[in-house]
């Protein structure tokens, strides 16, 4: 299991994009959280495996309907703390 961290930027708050991180991440059995920063921008953090992660950063690419992503920074490591589930933190 590795984790990858991601910035999404764009119009990715307040259109159900973290809604949409959730339930793309728990279809794909990943672990982690998804958070709304104070720049505007969308932090995830996912835990899984390789491949399933590089699927999953496609869908943060596509986004939900009415989000418009600009650009998805993605970090690649090793897991630090371990998740039991993928949250939306407020």
């Amino acid at each position: 299991m590795i984790q990858m961290q991601a910035i999404i930027s764009g119009k990715v708050q307040g259109v159900a994009y973290r809604a949409y991180v959730q339930e793309s991440a728990t279809e794909l059995e990943l672990v982690g959280y998804v958070y709304n920063q104070s720049d505007g921008s969308v932090l995830v953090v996912a835990q899984g495996a390789g491949e399933v992660l590089k699927e999953f950063v496609e869908y943060l690419h596509e986004g939900s309907l009415m989000a418009v992503v600009e650009s998805v920074a993605v970090e690649w490591g090793s897991v630090g703390k371990t998740y039991d589930e993928f949250s939306v933190l407020h």
